[in-house]
């Protein structure tokens, strides 16, 4: 089912990583707020595709292995061009974590899924949870502008080092449930 709606919502997000690369980029003053937007569609496309899989029976092995990659290129997008912008210090080490976390926890799921164990390596609350303060953190960034009076930038970065947290305690949470599962 490679073709179904749920999958097609997948490339539409992978679709538009370069329009939010491109649009961030522009010397215009609605460039930042703009990216934003298209980032946080890409975030409903991911709601709605899981959604839509599993509402009309529509899951795949194929969009089960899609969707993480779109997730993940998405927000690794996100955080290198925000890197580019002066976050200083604190912003670079909180995006090498977060996508350092990713790989690392990319690779263990596919050696656990080797040895006929991924379900050792379920996604857990802390997951979702990093994952809504890292998407939150990401959209406030990128728009960059005070939005309904607060200071998106600041809000955006005591999110994003909320889900750099988050992001090392679901990986020792990953990493210990595999080692558990590895020495029985």
């Amino acid at each position: 089912m490679t073709f179904s709606i749920p999958n097609l919502l997948t490339w539409l997000r992978i679709a538009l990583i370069p329009l939010i690369v491109v649009t961030f980029y522009s010397p215009h003053p609605w460039a930042g707020p703009v990216s934003a937007l298209i980032f946080a569609l890409a975030g409903v496309t991911d709601w709605l595709d899981g959604y839509l899989a599993r509402r009309l029976g529509q899951t795949s092995h194929f969009g089960a292995f899609l969707d993480p990659v779109a997730d993940k290129l998405m927000v690794a997008t996100a955080l290198v061009l925000l890197v580019d912008e002066p976050g200083g210090i604190a912003l670079a080490l909180a995006a090498v974590v977060i996508i350092g976390r990713e790989i690392a926890i990319s690779a263990l799921r596919e050696w656990m899924a080797k040895i006929g164990q991924s379900g050792a390596v379920a996604v857990s609350w802390i997951g979702k949870f990093k994952t809504t303060a890292q998407m939150i953190a990401i959209f406030l960034l990128l728009y960059g502008l005070p939005l309904l009076g607060l200071p998106s930038t600041g809000i955006g970065l005591v999110l994003l080092y909320v889900a750099a947290v988050l992001t090392l305690w679901s990986m020792f949470h990953y990493l210990r449930a595999a080692l558990q599962w590895a020495e029985d």
